[in-house]
Protein backbone atom coordinates (compact mmCIF):
# COMPACT_ATOMS: atom_id res chain seq x y z
CA UNK A 1 0.00 0.00 0.00
CA UNK A 2 1.48 3.10 -0.98
CA UNK A 3 1.34 6.43 0.88
CA UNK A 4 -1.81 7.55 -0.87
CA UNK A 5 -3.67 4.57 -0.47
CA UNK A 6 -2.91 4.73 3.48
CA UNK A 7 -3.90 8.38 3.49
CA UNK A 8 -7.34 7.13 2.41
CA UNK A 9 -7.75 3.98 4.02
CA UNK A 10 -7.04 7.02 7.13
CA UNK A 11 -9.93 9.03 5.33
CA UNK A 12 -12.30 5.99 5.04
CA UNK A 13 -11.77 4.50 8.72
CA UNK A 14 -12.85 8.21 9.55
CA UNK A 15 -16.13 8.30 7.78
CA UNK A 16 -16.75 4.50 8.99
CA UNK A 17 -17.00 5.89 12.55
CA UNK A 18 -18.74 9.31 11.59
CA UNK A 19 -21.56 7.27 10.07
CA UNK A 20 -22.16 4.86 12.82
CA UNK A 21 -22.05 7.57 14.87
CA UNK A 22 -24.83 8.90 12.79
CA UNK A 23 -26.55 5.67 12.95
CA UNK A 24 -26.66 5.51 16.48
CA UNK A 25 -27.96 9.07 17.03
CA UNK A 26 -30.95 7.99 14.54
CA UNK A 27 -29.83 10.58 12.13
CA UNK A 28 -28.70 8.41 9.19
CA UNK A 29 -32.04 9.05 6.91
CA UNK A 30 -31.01 12.99 6.72
CA UNK A 31 -27.13 11.91 5.86
CA UNK A 32 -26.95 8.42 3.82
CA UNK A 33 -27.38 10.46 0.68
CA UNK A 34 -24.04 12.37 1.73
CA UNK A 35 -22.34 9.05 2.92
CA UNK A 36 -23.44 7.77 -0.58
CA UNK A 37 -22.00 10.43 -2.32
CA UNK A 38 -18.32 10.01 -0.70
CA UNK A 39 -18.11 6.39 -1.49
CA UNK A 40 -19.00 6.85 -5.11
CA UNK A 41 -16.39 9.14 -5.26
CA UNK A 42 -13.93 6.94 -3.58
CA UNK A 43 -15.05 4.22 -6.53
CA UNK A 44 -13.85 6.60 -8.83
CA UNK A 45 -10.59 6.29 -7.68
CA UNK A 46 -10.96 2.70 -7.70
CA UNK A 47 -11.66 2.01 -4.03
CA UNK A 48 -14.44 0.26 -2.88
CA UNK A 49 -15.52 -0.30 1.09
CA UNK A 50 -16.87 -3.44 2.11
CA UNK A 51 -18.83 -3.69 5.26
CA UNK A 52 -19.61 -7.33 6.48
CA UNK A 53 -21.66 -6.49 9.19
CA UNK A 54 -23.50 -9.31 10.28
CA UNK A 55 -21.61 -11.29 8.05
CA UNK A 56 -20.63 -15.31 9.09
CA UNK A 57 -17.03 -15.59 10.20
CA UNK A 58 -14.43 -18.49 10.49
CA UNK A 59 -10.59 -18.56 11.04
CA UNK A 60 -10.19 -19.54 7.13
CA UNK A 61 -11.50 -15.62 6.31
CA UNK A 62 -8.15 -13.59 5.00
CA UNK A 63 -10.34 -10.03 4.38
CA UNK A 64 -10.84 -9.68 8.44
CA UNK A 65 -9.15 -9.67 11.71
CA UNK A 66 -11.36 -10.38 14.41
CA UNK A 67 -11.31 -10.59 17.82
CA UNK A 68 -13.98 -12.94 19.75
CA UNK A 69 -16.53 -11.54 22.05
CA UNK A 70 -18.25 -14.10 24.59
CA UNK A 71 -17.54 -17.69 25.20
CA UNK A 72 -18.95 -19.46 22.10
CA UNK A 73 -16.54 -19.87 19.13
CA UNK A 74 -18.90 -21.68 16.95
CA UNK A 75 -21.49 -20.48 14.44
CA UNK A 76 -19.12 -17.13 14.52
CA UNK A 77 -20.75 -13.88 13.09
CA UNK A 78 -19.99 -10.59 13.00
CA UNK A 79 -21.32 -7.89 15.88
CA UNK A 80 -18.85 -5.06 14.93
CA UNK A 81 -16.74 -3.35 12.58
CA UNK A 82 -14.14 -1.07 13.89
CA UNK A 83 -12.48 -0.82 10.47
CA UNK A 84 -13.75 -1.80 7.01
CA UNK A 85 -12.51 -3.84 4.17
CA UNK A 86 -10.83 -1.70 0.98
CA UNK A 87 -10.36 -2.91 -2.40
CA UNK A 88 -8.78 -1.27 -5.04
CA UNK A 89 -9.76 -2.11 -8.21
CA UNK A 90 -7.29 -2.96 -11.29
CA UNK A 91 -9.04 -3.25 -14.38
CA UNK A 92 -10.97 -7.23 -13.29
CA UNK A 93 -8.86 -7.59 -10.29
CA UNK A 94 -9.65 -6.53 -6.55
CA UNK A 95 -6.76 -6.47 -4.45
CA UNK A 96 -7.25 -5.71 -0.62
CA UNK A 97 -5.68 -2.72 0.96
CA UNK A 98 -7.18 -2.95 4.02
CA UNK A 99 -8.14 -5.57 6.24
CA UNK A 100 -11.59 -5.46 7.92
CA UNK A 101 -11.22 -5.22 11.66
CA UNK A 102 -14.05 -7.15 13.24
CA UNK A 103 -15.37 -7.98 16.54
CA UNK A 104 -17.44 -11.90 16.00
CA UNK A 105 -19.74 -13.46 18.06
CA UNK A 106 -20.73 -17.25 18.69
CA UNK A 107 -24.55 -17.55 18.40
Amino acid sequence: MDQTQSTLCNIINQLHNIEIKVKELDQSNRLERRFERIKSQLEVLSLFIHDPLHEAYDSTRLDCEASIAGDKTENLQIVEVIKPIVFHRQGEINSIIQRGVVIVEGK
